[in-house]
């Protein structure tokens, strides 16, 4: 096994427990080659669009199609739609997220879990001058109680962006980072997104629920939505 090989597989390790037994996980390398994607995806890609920035895309991708053949589905594109998120087949929602190191993907089937969300980050602070921007004034204040604070402000970031990515299949919804606010238990690797306003169908106070683990290099956080009609 190659250094990169092993290196994605101590990650989604990492990530599988977090994640329930009927969604599938995958994972591809940007950085080893990874597969040329469909024709159908290669047509979203801008021509413009540098090195490091396809080859990211085609990792994506790639871990995407694994995840499609984990749920036993034929091997199908997965385009970008008008909204930029991805254009899953009938029957299923996912996620993808890549660093320039790691690219993932989750899907399940949508009639057991109506949103996922996955997010990667690099296990870097986030810089100080993006905290009012990402962080509300009560997470603010929780991060100044902390030990490592740009290490979890960074989580604060990457657990909104999957809670967001969980949500936007069922609200289609756009808004920023003040839209959830978070509760972390870091003693159980969960956190709780909660909607600071109504994002139809969920209400204001509602939450999302996820989870995150920080280890070989990533945080990475995990977002599932169930129990949805």
């Amino acid at each position: 096994m190659t250094a990169a090989n092993t290196r994605l597989a101590e990650r989604l390790a990492l990530l599988r427990p977090l994640l329930a037994e009927d969604v599938a996980l995958a994972g591809a390398d940007p950085l080893a080659n990874p597969p040329a994607p469909l024709p159908e995806e290669v047509a979203c890609l801008s021509p413009n669009a540098v090195r490091k920035r396809r080859d990211e895309f085609a990792a994506g991708r790639a871990a995407a199609h694994q995840a499609i053949c984990k749920l036993g589905l034929p091997l199908q594109p997965v385009p970008v739609g008008p909204d930029r998120a991805p254009v899953w087949p009938e029957g299923v929602t996912g996620s993808i997220s890549h660093t320039q190191s790691c690219a993932m993907a989750v899907l399940a089937r949508n009639d057991a879990v109506q949103g996922l969300g996955i997010d990667l980050e690099e296990d870097t602070p986030l810089k100080d001058e993006l905290l009012p921007a990402i962080c509300t004034p009560r997470e603010r204040d929780w991060l100044q109680q902390q030990d490592h604070a740009g290490q979890l402000a960074k989580l604060i970031f990457s657990a909104k962006e999957a809670a967001y990515k969980a949500q936007y299949s069922l609200s289609r919804a756009y808004y920023g980072f003040d839209g959830m606010e978070l509760d972390i238990d870091l003693s159980t690797g969960s956190f709780q997104a909660v909607f600071t306003a109504a994002r139809p169908p969920f209400a204001r106070g509602e939450a999302v629920p996820g989870r995150f683990v920080i280890g070989a290099g990533l945080i990475m956080t995990v977002a599932e939505i169930r129990g949805r009609s």
